[in-house]
């Protein structure tokens, strides 16, 4: 498996709180660590090909679409932004 970040994902990313900074890097490690961990809560994107949402905390997720081994993680915000998308 592996990541790669799309540049919106990380302008998404520069502009959060460092303490949801934080919460988003557990999550990813997590996800990289054990993709089927309950706490990741993760639900394929309703309308979306290949698309899947993970949460972060509370009110913050973050979108990754998967191609082969590749994790592209997409977007990065509040659960009501990422639903826009």
């Amino acid at each position: 498996m592996r990541f790669s970040f799309s540049d919106r994902f990380k302008k998404d990313y520069k502009g959060l709180p460092k303490p949801i900074q934080s919460a988003i890097d557990k999550q990813i490690l997590l996800l990289w660590e054990n993709p089927n961990h309950p706490s990741l809560d993760i639900k394929k994107m309703w309308g979306r090909k290949n698309v899947w949402r993970c949460k972060a905390t509370r009110g913050y997720r973050f979108t990754f679409q998967i191609e082969d081994d590749v994790y592209l993680f997409r977007r990065v915000g509040t659960h009501d932004i990422l639903n826009k998308f």
